[in-house]
């Protein structure tokens, strides 16, 4: 009887020690960035949809000016350590990317993009602040016609060989394209003007960095 018994409580382990494995090889596997999608950011094409750092320093007043970062909510030093590890990952990938880089008004995208790309490499497009808005109050023709305008711009291919990149803010669930993590990446696939755009897939910042 008690040789049955310890067969039984050796089978039950083996089958744990299996199960924590095959555990660990699906979090390591979800943890890094596809190596099929590597290859067609290689190739170009695609627009890199990303929310900036993290930004925990401050709160957005409700009388914020842009070019005051005082009224703003900031980066944390995590944040920009964040921006400059994505910026280098990207380059070590060797994913071509068209400059200048796309980033709203605010401190915390505008600085994103200069710690990533480079201060030199990034362009502000107010347009995007429209999408900070749709955390907010807006009424249904606002929000119809930032969608729209955010179509219009996802619609559109890159430069041949290269991709597109902006650094702006995360959306309201289930609106544009849905929440984005810190530094999380949305791959847009454009599909010509006039005829819209496929998400391809949402990448967070541990999957670029392979951690």
């Amino acid at each position: 009887m008690r040789k049955f018994v310890w067969i039984g409580v050796i089978v039950v382990l083996l089958f744990m020690q299996s199960a924590n494995v095959m555990a660990e090889e699906r979090t390591t596997h979800t943890n890094f960035l596809n190596p099929a999608l590597v290859n067609l950011l290689r190739q170009g094409g695609y627009i890199l949809y990303v929310r900036h750092g993290e930004a925990t320093v401050g709160e957005d007043q409700p009388n914020y000016v842009l070019s005051d970062c005082a009224t703003q909510r900031n980066l944390s030093a995590q944040g920009k350590q964040q921006a400059t590890l994505y910026g280098q990952k990207v380059r070590n990938l060797q994913i071509p990317f068209q400059t200048p880089v796309i980033a709203s008004p605010f401190c915390r995208t505008r600085e994103t993009a200069e710690l990533a790309f480079g201060a030199g490499n990034v362009q502000v497009d107010p347009f995007w602040t429209k999408v900070y808005k749709l955390s907010g109050q807006v009424n249904a023709e606002e929000r119809e016609s930032t969608l729209s305008g955010l179509t219009s711009i996802l619609e559109k291919n890159p430069p041949e060989g290269m991709n597109k990149v902006i650094i702006a803010h995360s959306f309201p669930p289930g609106i544009g394209l849905g929440e984005i993590p810190f530094l999380g990446t949305v791959i847009i696939k454009p599909k010509g003007q006039g005829n819209g755009y496929d998400i391809v897939d949402l990448v967070s910042f541990n999957e670029i960095l392979g951690l």
